[in-house]
């Protein structure tokens, strides 16, 4: 069943089974690694093991099931989920909401760099087990280069699969951890939060454990970025089964290491130490695939956060593609290739996934506070519940996430602070990106319509004047239809004038639900100027050229635009005349004379548009029938130029 069928609203077979497939695959693969980051190469005790499943069950408990399955999950955004979902609900309230949107969005980015790796290197490094030689990283370089490679076409044709793959991963893992668990049942003891408290408290690197402890919840904000595509329902039926199956394996593998007191990982695999030797294979293989469907997941959702940042403006403009029917799915080919080129860097950078738990976990950190602030002023905003318990909720979660950003820091030298590196560059970049836009918007100068409507008849009917095209269309910001840009106004009167036949002004507005597609039209004159709002939701990349014929169709079919048919046979596919887009590109004037701070921000933010999608192409735009203009921008004009005339040269 496609997802586009599927009824996210209840809970289906269908439902629970896509939930299983592409939602929980970083939390799901968890037990491969979250042991050996906890123990790394400390000796095994009792108080380490107890404690550290403790702290597992209470962290899966607290972090994954109430504050996201829970709650976090009931802040959707018609249906839709992800930390930036949840700030496009709340970015009309306050300017500042637009900080921790961007920093949880970027190192949640950053996150995603190194998750692939570390999941496909546990799983292949099982075959050390059985073959001690053998060399892991070509084979997960491998793996990875082809999955990257495989995005292009889509997870139409096998994303049904996911579900069953992952059903058998969780079964895997289950009775494993049970056939392990009934040899000591005393592990569950554990259970009891108290042998978590005394970890910490009492073993000397109890506290610094907790960075390992959180890896079991690293794919938490997965649940909530995925709430699209399969229903908030879904997702909380199919968790009981999978927190079931999780602690289980946690369980079994405590018990398995209870054998190994006095002891270090050299002599034991926390996860494949599990295995029947009968089983390795089998198991490494369906080990290989979970991690293959995890990786294909988080590597979805990244594409899907830049195209949400793309639509909000607070990233630069990326090519997107659709290269399936699956709902919501989009394609970067150049978020790809970077993803691509940095999950392979990591790989040789870090060579072993015991490197990598060293630096995992760390950033997402970071992503978890920032949607805990954004949470919680969206309860609050929305009066979902008393001010009293939304601020007990928000102490809480900072208690807790804090606490486990500083046992994370401790992994800022092992290689965390690449991770770190990589989200503040994203969010620098953002910030650029956002403030130059904002600075550009605001210097532009606009003129009342009304005052230049004759101009345009007296233009349009000129015969003096060649005609420039039959439809000229300008991509206008002007929110209101009463307003025009002046820059507008001296394209098509200064100069070269442009002679049309109707001339529209077309305004596309980012609108805070995900997948909205509507538009409004004002007539501002009959058979001269026409204002078009195009209404699309942050999910939805611009067609314009596409819509826009829609809309003429449309305005001609109810007989308020009256436009010769002469031109072709618009049965036969043709169209009313020619449509001329013109795309007005401003660029930094040398007239401006800026304070150093802006002119930084400004010089930063011009660079990144010329790095990014052109924006004929962004705004799906043939290039056909699109001019580009270079407009200046002056910001702030110099002042007390200090000319001084000399003597004049025939004196």
């Amino acid at each position: 069943m496609l997802m586009k069928e599927l009824d996210i609203k209840k809970i289906t077979y269908a439902g629970v089974l896509i939930a299983l497939g592409i939602v929980f695959g970083d939390l799901g693969t968890s037990p491969l690694y979250t042991f050996k980051a906890i123990i790394g190469h400390q000796v095994i005790t009792e108080t380490l093991i107890l404690g550290s499943v403790s702290a597992i069950f209470w962290t899966l408990t607290f972090q994954t099931t109430i504050k996201y399955v829970l709650i976090t999950m009931r802040a959707d955004n018609k249906g839709e989920g992800g930390i930036f979902s949840l700030f496009a609900l709340i970015r009309r309230h306050a300017k500042w909401l637009l900080w921790p949107a961007i920093i949880g969005g970027s190192f949640m980015i950053a996150d995603s760099l190194i998750t692939p790796p570390i999941s496909v290197t546990s799983a292949i490094e099982g075959l050390k087990e059985i073959y001690p030689g053998l060399p892991i990283l070509p084979i997960t370089i491998g793996i990875l280069s082809a999955l990257f490679l495989f995005q292009q076409t889509g997870t139409g044709s096998i994303g049904k699969f996911f579900g069953p793959a992952m059903v058998l991963w969780f079964g895997m893992i289950a009775v494993l951890g049970i056939n392990n668990l009934v040899r000591d049942f005393s592990v569950l003891r554990a259970l009891n939060p108290v042998y978590a408290f005394r970890m910490v408290l009492y073993y000397p690197e109890g506290f610094w454990v907790l960075g390992g402890v959180f890896l079991c919840t690293t794919g938490a904000e997965a649940l909530y970025a995925d709430m699209g595509h399969v229903g908030r329902r879904n997702i909380q039926a199919a968790w009981i089964f999978i927190k079931v199956a999780l602690m289980l394996c946690y369980f079994g593998e405590a018990a398995l290491l209870e054998s190994y007191i006095g002891h270090t990982l050299k002599d034991v695999d926390a996860f494949y130490g599990l295995v029947p030797r009968w089983f390795l294979m089998p198991a490494i293989a369906i080990s290989t695939l979970a991690t293959i469907i995890a990786s294909q997941a988080l590597i979805s959702g990244t594409y899907t956060l830049f195209n949400e940042a793309v639509r909000l403006q607070i990233w630069p403009r990326l090519r997107a593609k659709y290269p399936s029917e699956l709902r919501g799915q989009v394609y970067m080919p150049s978020i790809n290739w970077l993803m691509m080129a940095g999950c392979i860097g990591m790989v040789l950078y870090f060579r072993e996934s015991s490197n990598m738990e060293a630096a995992f976990g760390l950033s997402v950190t970071l992503t978890m506070l920032m949607t805990t602030v954004l949470l919680s002023y969206y309860l609050y905003s929305r009066k979902v519940m008393p001010k009293v318990f939304i601020f007990a909720l928000l102490i809480i979660y900072l208690w807790i996430e804090l606490t486990f950003l500083t046992a994370n820091l401790k992994k800022f030298a092992h290689g965390g602070w690449l991770t770190m590196l990589i989200g503040v560059l994203l969010v620098t970049t953002m910030y650029m990106w956002y403030t130059g836009r904002r600075i550009k918007n605001k210097f532009k100068k606009y003129l009342r319509v009304d005052k230049y409507l004759p101009l345009f008849k007296q233009l349009s009917n000129d015969s003096t004047i060649p005609q420039f095209a039959t439809h000229v269309a300008y991509l206008t910001i002007a929110e209101k239809p009463g307003i025009i840009e002046s820059r507008i106004i001296e394209s098509i009167f200064c100069g070269q004038p442009k002679r049309a036949d109707l001339y529209w002004l077309l305004h596309v507005e980012v609108d805070d639900a995900p997948y909205t597609m509507s538009y409004s039209v004002k007539i501002l004159s009959p058979d001269d100027l026409i204002y078009v709002r195009f209404k699309l939701g942050f999910r939805v990349v611009p067609r314009i050229n596409l819509l826009f014929r829609k809309v003429v169709r449309d305005l001609v079919a109810n007989k308020e635009v009256a436009i010769d048919k002469n031109h072709c046979l618009v049965d036969q596919g043709g169209e009313y005349g020619d449509f001329r887009f013109i795309v007005l590109k401003s660029f930094l004037s040398f007239e401006n004379d800026l304070p150093f701070w802006t002119n930084i921000r400004m010089k930063l933010y011009f660079i990144l548009d010329k790095l990014s999608l052109p924006d004929a192409e962004a705004f799906g735009l043939d290039y056909n029938n699109v001019v580009i203009e270079r407009v200046p921008l002056i910001v702030q004009e110099a002042e007390d130029i200090k000319l001084k005339r000399e003597t004049d040269l025939n004196g």
